[in-house]
Parts: structure tokens; C-alpha cells; sequence
């Protein structure tokens, strides 16, 4: 089943056309990663599938429903989670106040429920519950805004550069959660300069140079793909 369908977008900041004509499709179940340079428009793209940027053409179907123009805050609610770029937790609030935020649409006992959950999965984040959030290695900080993402039982989760500025034994980490969620029923899309790690773990990917789609295929033809090693993994 098609979950999230991209027909033909374009997207401006002012004169400057970052998205081009872009369209891609996830499926329920899969892991699908945009990869791409600096600039190529994978951040804007998923921006835009949140609802904090408009498209000016084009269609975003979700669970076979429109959201091009729908508020932000709603897609949520729809089932569609966004983990951006640079984390964005609430640095003041503790732990739990933040998992807590995560879920502030739904009752007191599915956010109790959904936080055991959390904790279940990240039990480095169980531990530093009554922490301040931004105290917290960059990596924990990378857990819990992923914890946060699920708080609202999403059936799509969008990460923005989960890995960046990590160590490498911290990205494998957070690589592996994604692995992990994905195999206990979420679906994923996935943006991603790590583009060998993200090619790993993806079932297909798109390849975005300066805000087109250039190339796209399974995860595991384009780790074959010769001028995708020439450019993006350093073969």
C-alpha cells in the first residue's frame, strides 16, 4: 500500500526554486532515504511534507488524503511524525516533560502508556527521565527526539539527518534504532548525508541534485551504482 505519494512539487524560499518538480513515492513498511549534497533540497522537501512549507504545484497524499495545505500541528494527528534536522528538543524542559510534549494531543493514559514504551525501547533515556534535555550527549539527545516523534503513535516517521555530529559508534546506534523501528511496523523516510549508512538500512532510495530527483532504485542497486560511489560514498 501506497502510505505517502509526492506529485510534482516545487518549492520557493522567495526567488530561490529549491525543489523541482519532484515526485516520489514510501510504502507501507519500507525505509525510502533521500540522499543527496548540501543544498540538494532533502530538508525542504520533508518541511514541506510537514506543512511548514507550501508547495506552489503539485499534490502530497497521505493514507490517500490530500495534505498539501494542511496545518502542521494536524498531520499529527494523521499519523505523520517529523524528526528535524538538529534535534530541536526542548532544551530547558527535562526528559519526560519532552516525551510528554511529544504526545500533547492525545489523554493522560496513552501518554503514560506510549512513554513506558519510549523508555522500553531507550533505556539510556529511562535513566535520565528527570534530566534537563539539554544537558544530554548528542546522542541521547538524538534518542529522545526520536522518543518524542513517537509519542504520537505515528504510522509514518520523517528523520531529518539523524546521524549529524554524532561519533561513529553513536550513528551506528541510531541507525540500528531505525532498523528496530522499522521492523516493529513503522515506516520510514529518511534524509540522510551518511548516504552509505542510509543505503544500508533503506529498501529504495532517491537521489536529489540541486533540488531534482537525478536517480532512483533500491537502496542496494544504488551502493552498486558507480557514480553513486563517485559522488556520494567515496569509491
Amino acid at each position: 500500500m501506497t502510505m505517502l505519494k509526492v506529485e510534482n512539487i516545487n518549492v520557493y524560499y522567495g526567488t530561490i526554486h529549491a525543489v523541482k518538480n519532484v515526485s516520489f513515492d514510501v510504502s507501507q513498511g519500507e525505509i525510502v532515504t533521500l540522499i543527496g549534497a548540501n543544498g540538494a533540497g532533502k530538508s525542504t522537501i520533508l518541511k514541506t511534507l510537514s506543512g511548514l512549507l507550501r508547495s506552489k504545484t503539485g499534490k502530497i497524499s497521505f493514507l490517500g488524503n490530500d495534505i498539501g495545505s494542511v496545518e502542521a500541528y494536524k498531520l499529527t494527528q494523521q499519523g505523520l511524525s517529523h524528526v528535524p534536522e538538529g534535534r530541536r528538543i526542548f532544551q530547558q524542559l527535562t526528559v519526560e516533560e519532552n516525551l510528554e510534549m511529544g504526545g500533547y494531543m492525545r489523554s493522560k493514559d496513552e501518554i503514560k502508556k506510549t512513554i513506558d514504551d519510549v523508555y522500553e525501547r531507550f533505556p539510556r533515556i529511562r535513566e535520565r527521565k528527570r534530566q534537563i534535555a539539554g544537558t544530554l550527549s548528542g546522542g541521547e539527545q538524538q534518542m529522545l527526539a526520536i522518543g518524542r516523534s513517537l509519542m504520537s503513535r505515528p504510522r509514518l516517521v520523517m528523520m531529518d539527518e539523524p546521524s549529524m555530529g554524532l561519533a561513529p559508534v553513536l550513528v551506528q546506534q541510531i541507525f540500528d534504532i531505525i532498523k528496530e523501528l522499522n521492523e516493529a511496523g513503522t515506516t520510514i523516510l529518511l534524509v540522510e548525508q551518511n548516504a552509505q549508512m542510509a543505503l544500508s538500512v533503506a529498501n529504495r532510495a532517491y537521489v536529489l541534485e540541486t533540488g531534482k530527483v537525478a536517480l532512483s532504485s533500491s537502496a542496494k542497486e544504488l551502493l552498486d551504482n558507480d557514480e553513486v560511489k563517485k559522488a556520494y560514498l567515496g569509491g
